[in-house]
């Protein structure tokens, strides 16, 4: 019986709503539209409600997936747990926890539990796996493993979990120990690994993340792998009776991107088989787990290039004998990156994300090889999908649309099954987006993305930011952007170019920046700057370029290159990779470009020539960084700023306490856009007509 054919009665008979602490329905169509909608502001950008991981129930009626939204009176993001009927009918919050954040939904084979990840009890709690009853009572902890959990996997009997948990810090206190003992000076860090420090993280010890196998029944968790290495990925056998799992074992894996696919029986004791031995990545954890095919005797996965591009080729579909043997490459003609892979439910195609020039789509090819089709549209970036039950469920993101659920129905049609921006989106004006293309002065055709205005006027010139995206192997695509529909917002025309070393356009188009950073990306990013002026949408005269990570080292790149800039923001960006070397998270990639700084510095000097040539920027400049970041650390930052301030060029340093790499405190986020305005206002709109 399903308990939830009418689920607001069934929750309240039951008393599920202990396990709710609030829910809401939604019927499509309640909202009433706002008569006079304004540019999207700083204040809408925190106000969009951040949609993803959706997840089909196995008997496909319902789609649970997960909302982040941001308080800004709390200051602070949480996400919760929600799902949807299949036929879009009903909406319901599942959780609703102003301090706690929930995540990962996962059904249970027998579709009674949805298991998901939360750290409940205090700021010093670490996430576990918890289970919310579809026949009633609370959510209840399931596991209380010391170091928590980051991952898990329902065996196909609902027995059992695959769990992926890390080893507990032995020098951190308790979650309830006093205060007087978590005050205590605690002792040094002793560092000894190649690979010594992770942003968010922090310095890193010998504390791994291991695979262990859970039973309900007894509540009791075995060490499955045991050593010096970090497993990912969790994947059950169809019998139940293996697990795949994916790690770096060879040597050490601090030196290399070497990820293998392992399978091991499923019981304490047992030693794990390496089955891929390609000499870069197998199965990467950020490309979706191992996939078993429905009679168990094969898995697919996604393979990297080989380990010079390792960090540039775009990944390919493989598969291979799960008992061992050769891997097959399947879909080798298709250069475009091929990941999140599963089987049908028949075993003859495979279904996968194909990320291609400005779009990510799902697609599926034979899984004896053949031709690839493409399910969905270009036009929009498919996120994540979910199969089960012959429904399959599309996180999916166009430029008018931040990312909701979809149905995918036959014939490619789609069918939105969530609204969470409706509000946002009926009361606010977007600017239009439109591809654009332009070439090089070598040639190169370079494409990009054009935000217009709300209200442009054809025949007038704007200001124009050239907003540039990380990676460098990412891409701009046709999805939602709420930093540059906040920048169209204040009246600017923002261009994204698709530079050199962006994915979605094949693996030369990627390599071309192997070992050579900063060659191509200021050509590219004036290429499509000229092509706007050129058309009499651009002021010449008030132009400006702004990025972050990736993107804030173009900026450096592009400012040191050219003085057309009248404004530039770089959000953690480098511009010395000798000052990288060792503070950073690319040691592994320095040398594997660029070599050993004290073997030959040729490369490190090319790649930082923003820095070595400071005295050639004469662009105003506003420098942003957090206070933690160890991807691209502060120092670097501030660097920067330190030499335009000596040479007496404007500039600007903003540091954000507490923050890593990505800044997640909402009102830190909302800082960083309303500077970016004000410094390109102050540059770029003094002389506006």
């Amino acid at each position: 019986m399903n308990i939830f054919s009418d689920p607001l009665r069934q929750l309240l008979a039951r008393g599920f709503v202990t396990a709710i602490t609030s829910f809401a329905l939604l019927t499509p169509g309640a909202a009433v539209a706002t008569d006079d909608p304004t540019p999207f502001s700083p204040a809408d950008l925190l106000a969009v409600r951040q949609v993803s991981d959706p997840r089909v129930s196995p008997d496909g009626a319902w789609v649970a997936f997960v909302v982040r939204t941001s308080d800004l009176d709390e200051d602070r993001a949480t996400s919760d747990l929600w799902m949807v009927s299949w036929d879009g009918d009903r909406t319901l919050q599942l959780t609703s926890s102003a301090k706690e954040s929930e995540s990962h939904p996962r059904w249970s084979p027998d579709n009674r539990f949805l298991g998901f990840l939360a750290a409940r009890g205090g700021e010093d709690a670490k996430s576990q796996v918890w289970l919310l009853d579809r026949t009633g009572g609370e959510a209840r902890q399931l596991t209380t493993l010391p170091g928590g959990v980051t991952d898990f996997a329902w065996s196909p009997d609902g027995t059992r979990l695959a769990l992926i948990a890390s080893d507990p810090d032995p020098d951190e206190p308790a979650p309830d120990a006093c205060e007087k003992e978590k005050k205590k000076t605690l002792p040094p860090i002793v560092i000894d690994r190649y690979k010594f420090k992770e942003d968010v993280t922090g310095y890193l010890r010998h504390f791994r993340d291991h695979l262990y196998l859970f039973d309900l029944k007894s509540a009791t968790a075995e060490l499955l792998t045991p050593g010096d290495y970090d497993e990912f990925s969790p994947a059950w056998s169809p019998d139940g009776s293996r697990i795949a799992f994916v790690s770096k074992r060879d040597g050490d894996p601090d030196r290399n991107e070497n990820s293998d696919v392992f399978v091991i029986t499923a019981r304490a004791g047992a030693a794990p088989e390496q089955l891929t031995h390609f000499e870069s990545a197998d199965a990467a954890p950020y490309w979706g787990a191992p996939a078993w095919s429905p009679g168990g005797n094969t898995i697919a996965y996604s393979q990297g290039g080989p380990l010079k591009y390792r960090d540039y080729d775009p990944p390919t579909l493989a598969t291979i004998p799960a008992d061992g043997g050769e891997p097959r490459l399947l879909a080798t003609k298709l250069d475009r990156s091929a990941t999140d892979v599963t089987w049908s439910s028949d075993g003859h195609e495979l279904l996968f994300l194909l990320e291609d020039d400005r779009s990510q789509q799902l697609a599926r090819v034979p899984a004896a090889d053949g031709t690839v089709e493409r399910l969905t549209k270009p036009g929009a970036v498919v996120q994540a999908y979910s199969r089960v039950a012959g429904r399959t469920a599309l996180l999916l993101t166009r430029p008018d649309l931040p990312a909701e659920v979809f149905a995918l129905e036959e014939g490619g049609m789609l069918r939105q099954l969530t609204d969470q921006n409706r509000d946002l989106l009926q009361r606010v004006e977007l600017g239009a987006v439109e591809g654009i293309s332009a070439t090089a002065a070598d040639g190169t055709e370079v494409h990009g993305l054009l935000v217009k205005p709300p209200g442009f006027v054809a025949g007038k010139r704007y200001p124009l930011v050239a907003f540039i995206h990380g990676g460098p192997v990412a891409q701009d695509g046709f999805e939602f952007d709420a930093m540059a529909q906040t920048l169209a917002g204040a009246g600017y025309l923002v261009v994204q170019p698709n530079y050199r070393g962006s994915s979605g356009r094949g693996r030369e188009y990627s390599r071309a920046l192997w070992g050579r950073w900063g060659a191509f990306e200021p050509t590219d990013v004036e290429a499509v700057v000229d092509r706007l002026i050129a058309d009499g949408l651009a002021d010449p005269d008030r132009l400006g370029i702004g990025g972050w990570s990736y993107g804030g080292m173009t900026t450096n790149y592009t400012i040191a290159s050219t003085d057309r800039f009248a404004a530039a923001v770089s959000g953690a960006g480098i511009s010395n990779q000798i000052t990288g070397y060792g503070t950073d998270l690319y040691v592994r990639q320095y040398e594997l470009e660029f070599g050993k700084p004290w073997e030959g510095l040729e490369g490190y000097l090319g790649a930082s020539y923003p820095f070595f040539h400071a005295d050639r920027i004469h662009t105003p400049t506003l420098f942003l960084c957090g206070e933690k970041d160890f991807n691209v650390p502060l120092v670097n930052s501030e660097q920067m700023y330190q030499a335009l301030r000596s040479l007496g060029v404007e500039t600007e340093l903003v540091i954000y306490p507490g923050q890593f790499h990505g800044l997640t405190t909402p009102s830190y986020r909302k800082d960083r856009i309303e500077r970016y305005i004000a410094w390109f206002d102050r540059f770029l709109k003094a002389s506006s007509d």
